[in-house]
């Protein structure tokens, strides 16, 4: 796992990442220790510095660096010189976005170590190779003091991080408990006489439950079932069967002129019981809607198409 060792733990830009093989002749005076620090990965469990940083570092090109190195193979061991991986560079990559131009390069970059980066100052020879050479294992020496000295801080972020979790994992536990001990809307309820808010609170939730349609057949209407079917969401459609009533009528249209709109069909006979259809199930209610729990009543879900209902009150 690749990781930028920032001491601010930060994913900090690396500076002037972006020179891939654009000749140098002089470092850059003005990068400093915290800079050096910035370009330095923790990849395979080592702290590392990309070859195009470092050729940055030492006034040269990448291809210098790395024909330097090839020519001295015997002084860079694996451990002190490897190439990443495909995997690898996509981490760094995604890691740090000025290094994303390491992801068009068609060859794959080399790594080195501390160890790897001591050895770059006897074959770079170049005036600058032994000042740069110190300055980064200044910075490197710099970046583990600072590990040292706040080791206890970071293993307490790393605590709180995993507790942050583990909580994390717990409240969804609670709500998953939580969700299965709630009501659901039963197939059947039975309401004792009085028990107008359970009767209310029920058809509430059955409307709230619609995602197409809402079709209510009901002898008797008045405005509590607009209060009611105001509660569905937006894009459902909300049709009302029901026997003329002028009163009726005029409250609909109010309605309709500041909610979204509910349509009115006539009913072309009496019709004894009362259906709610809600998307494809029907409801057969034991009461008007607007009279739900005054008197004992029951309402039940039935095996039945909607369109067979539709179909007869039509």
């Amino acid at each position: 796992m690749a990781k930028k060792t920032t001491k601010d733990n930060k994913q900090k830009p690396v500076a002037n990442c972006d020179q891939l093989e654009e000749p140098i002749t002089n470092c850059d005076k003005s990068v400093d220790i915290s800079d050096i620090e910035n370009m330095i990965f923790s990849i395979r469990g080592v702290q590392v510095m990309i070859d195009r940083d470092l050729a940055m570092l030492y006034g040269v090109t990448t291809s210098r660096l790395n024909e330097q190195v090839k020519r001295n193979r015997a002084r860079f061991p694996e451990s002190f010189r490897f190439q990443l991986t495909e995997a690898e560079r996509e981490e760094v990559v995604a890691i740090c976005d000025n290094l994303r131009s390491l992801k068009y390069n068609p060859s794959l970059p080399y790594v080195f170590t501390e160890q790897g980066i001591a050895q770059l100052s006897s074959v770079l020879h170049s005036p600058i190779a032994i000042e740069v050479s110190i300055r980064i294992m200044n910075a490197f020496v710099a970046m583990r003091r600072f590990m040292i000295q706040n080791a206890a801080v970071l293993m307490r972020i790393a605590h709180l991080e995993k507790h942050q979790i583990e909580t994390d994992e717990k409240i969804d536990l609670i709500l998953d408990k939580i969700e299965e001990h709630s009501p659901k809307l039963l197939p059947e309820q039975v309401f004792a006489t009085g028990c107008v808010w359970d009767a209310w609170t029920y058809i509430s939730d059955l409307v709230r439950s619609a995602r197409q349609r809402i079709v209510l057949i009901d002898n008797y209407v008045d405005d509590r079932v607009l209060s009611m079917l105001t509660k569905r969401s937006n894009g459902v459609s909300a049709i009302i069967h029901t026997r003329f009533n002028e009163q009726f009528l005029t409250d609909l249209k109010k309605h309709n002129t500041q909610y979204p709109e509910i349509e009115f069909i006539q009913l072309p006979h009496r019709n004894h019981d009362r259906f709610l259809i809600i998307d494809d199930k029907v409801y057969l209610l034991g009461a008007s809607l607007k009279d739900m729990g005054a008197g004992l009543c029951a309402v039940t879900e039935m095996s039945i198409a909607p369109e067979v209902i539709l179909g007869m009150v039509g």
